[in-house]
C-alpha cells in the first residue's frame, strides 16, 4: 500500500474493499446531501474493467478517511466521486487523492481527464484549478438537494 503524502506515513491508498463500505457511506452521507448507495459502491467495487474505488486508510488502525472513484476508458479518465471525512478536511487528502488519481491515469496512458462539480463547491473548484483543470461547460441542473449546475471540468493529461 502506497502513502498517499511524500513523508506522511500515516495515510495510505489502496483498492476499496467490501468491508470498507459502512466507513465509506459515512463519509458520503456527511459529505452530499444525496448520497450513493451502498448498490451504487458495490457495483464500482465490482466493475474492475474500468473502475478504480479508491480509498485513503489512517494507520494505526486502518481507518477510511477518505476515498476516490474514477473510470478509466482507454485514455479517458472520468472522475466521479471525491470525499473525505470532515475530521480529516485541511490535510491535504483531498489534493493527495486527485494527484495520485492524475499520476495513475498518465502511468496508464490516459490523456483526458474530466468530472463534474457544484458551482457552488469553492474549495473543490480552488483545488482542480490548481491541479490544472480547466471549465469546459455547464450541465444544467445536474446535482439534486439542492438543485444546483455543475461546471464540467477537464484536464490534459501531458504524457
Amino acid at each position: 500500500m502506497p502513502n498517499l503524502i511524500q513523508g506522511e506515513d500515516r495515510f495510505f491508498i489502496r483498492r476499496m474493499r467490501e468491508e470498507d463500505l459502512p466507513a465509506v457511506r459515512a463519509i458520503e452521507t456527511l459529505s452530499f446531501s444525496n448520497p450513493w448507495s451502498d448498490n451504487t459502491f458495490r457495483g464500482e467495487i465490482q466493475n474492475t474493467s474500468i473502475s478504480f474505488p479508491m480509498v485513503v486508510v489512517r494507520r494505526p488502525g486502518e481507518e477510511v478517511v477518505a476515498y476516490v472513484i474514477f473510470w478509466q476508458i482507454r485514455d479517458d479518465v472520468q472522475v466521479n466521486n471525491v470525499a473525505v471525512h470532515p475530521d480529516c478536511r485541511g490535510l491535504g487528502l483531498g489534493e493527495a487523492m486527485m494527484r495520485y488519481v492524475i499520476a495513475k491515469s498518465r502511468e496508464a496512458g490516459a490523456t483526458f481527464m474530466t468530472l463534474e462539480v457544484r458551482q457552488s463547491n469553492t474549495p473543490a473548484l480552488a483545488l482542480y484549478k490548481k491541479l490544472g483543470f480547466e471549465v469546459m461547460g455547464t450541465r444544467k441542473s445536474y446535482y439534486t438537494k439542492p438543485d444546483e449546475d455543475a461546471y464540467v471540468m477537464a484536464l490534459v493529461l501531458d504524457q
